[in-house]
């Protein structure tokens, strides 16, 4: 049996379970990531307008700000196993409905905004579910760190394949199969899951209403200077550093004069960075030292943000792409271990989904506010606010970090992580 666990190069890999997730998962967030680069262009295509592609970005994650709380108490009180096979069915359907609409050459907008709606009432309970889930997944707990990096590198191992492909496509089939290919992923996610083996757990009833449950999860967070500090800067950088997304298409276009293949490769190059982030993080050893790596973070993202849109030369561009990327991955990978190895376990659903409202939840915010002053002052002007902002708010957390290292520090004492 020991023989058997250390061919795992990754201790995550180690539990069958999280195996079988990895496998799942990483076909089909390919797809998912095709959807999305096939969406942007696909609405630039349609509108020719930047606020367009921030009201799309808006609609699909909006959601994540008004219900992920309810999600959160959801993934608290019912098995999280049996709510991510009821959320992988319906994106499926979700998917191969665009894909019929495209197919059929019938699709407007407003399909694309309500099923876009759509998508984000599925992740509003989805992506908590997903974050607590990794809990069920890892055998010894020593290995969550492992899997929380595995998981973010998988992520955004997919963000580079899935644009790069969903460019190729786009320029010679077409959006449509693209959409096709998303909602077929999901077959494999659906059976990964079905085959999952779990021992009966009882999940304790909580007292009160779900309004009651949910505030005593706010009081929770926002009374611990840790937790509350990770939500705020990630709120900065899904309000600010994620405008990017929406206004891609616009530098691909406009910008550097390229097509939707330039879209992808760009899109590709924030994968490349995430990458990079996710391999170092899953290679490291602790936890120790994550509350240093999320505050540098955001001012590596601003970098790469006001680079980006100083260039008008596609290999510059794909380097500030690759900052993006690795700051990014590193603040939200970094953020949500910090908070799953410190959280308490009967707040767990609630605390993530926090997490979800700050770095999707804001994210709908920040996509509007990048399309508005996109259109009113440039795409370029734009990003050099947003990275500005974040560059600033990292400065402003590091101020903070000796007070919350430790507060955290005597945490991991208390859970055995550090020494007494």
């Amino acid at each position: 049996m020991q023989a058997n666990e250390n061919k795992f190069f990754l201790p995550a890999l180690r539990s069958r379970n999280y195996r079988l997730f990895f496998a799942g998962q990483g076909v089909s967030l390919i797809g998912t990531w095709m959807t999305q680069i096939a969406t942007v262009w696909l609405v630039y295509h349609l509108t020719n307008s930047a606020f367009m592609l921030g009201v799309v970005g808006f609609t699909s994650q909006i959601p994540n700000f008004v219900l992920a709380p309810f999600g959160g108490v959801f993934v608290d009180r019912f098995p999280r196993h049996r709510i991510l096979v009821g959320t992988q069915i319906l994106a499926m359907v979700q998917s191969l409905t665009l894909a019929a609409l495209a197919l059929t050459g019938v699709i407007h907008i407003w399909h694309i905004l309500i099923l876009s709606l759509f998508q984000g009432v599925i992740n509003a309970v989805d992506a908590p579910a997903r974050q607590v889930f990794a809990i069920e997944l890892v055998e010894r707990r020593e290995d969550l760190a492992n899997a929380i990096a595995i998981n973010s590198t998988m992520f955004n191992g997919a963000r580079l394949i899935g644009p790069a492909l969903g460019g190729l496509l786009i320029a010679r089939v077409g959006e449509a199969y693209c959409f096709l290919i998303d909602g077929l992923s999901y077959i494999a996610v659906i059976m990964a899951l079905l085959a999952m083996r779990f021992q009966p757990k009882e999940i304790p009833v909580m007292a009160g209403n779900h309004f009651q449950k949910i505030k005593a999860g706010f009081d929770y967070a926002f009374s611990s200077p840790p937790i509350r500090a990770i939500l705020l800067l990630s709120t900065i950088v899904s309000l600010m550093g994620m405008q990017y997304v929406v206004l891609v298409p616009v530098f691909a276009d406009k910008i550097l004069h390229g097509n939707a293949q330039t879209l992808g490769f760009l899109m590709a190059g924030s994968g490349v960075g995430a990458i990079f982030g996710g391999i170092y993080l899953a290679t490291r050893k602790t936890v120790i030292g994550l509350g240093k790596l999320m505050i540098v973070s955001p001012t590596i993202l601003g970098m790469g943000l006001i680079i980006f849109s100083w260039s008008r030369f596609l290999p510059l561009s794909l380097f500030a792409m690759l900052l993006i990327g690795l700051g990014t991955l590193l603040q939200i990978a970094a953020g949500n271990t910090i908070l799953q190895t410190i959280v308490d376990d009967d707040k767990r659903g609630r605390v993530m989904s926090l997490y979800t409202m700050s770095f999707l939840g804001m994210t709908p915010f920040g996509n509007l506010l990048g399309g508005t002053l996109g259109d009113r002052l440039g795409a370029s002007n734009t990003l050099i606010i947003a990275g500005s902002t974040c560059i600033l708010g990292s400065i402003f957390f590091s101020r903070q970090l000796p007070a919350l290292k430790k507060i955290v520090y005597e945490i991991y004492r208390e859970k055995g992580i550090l020494p007494t």
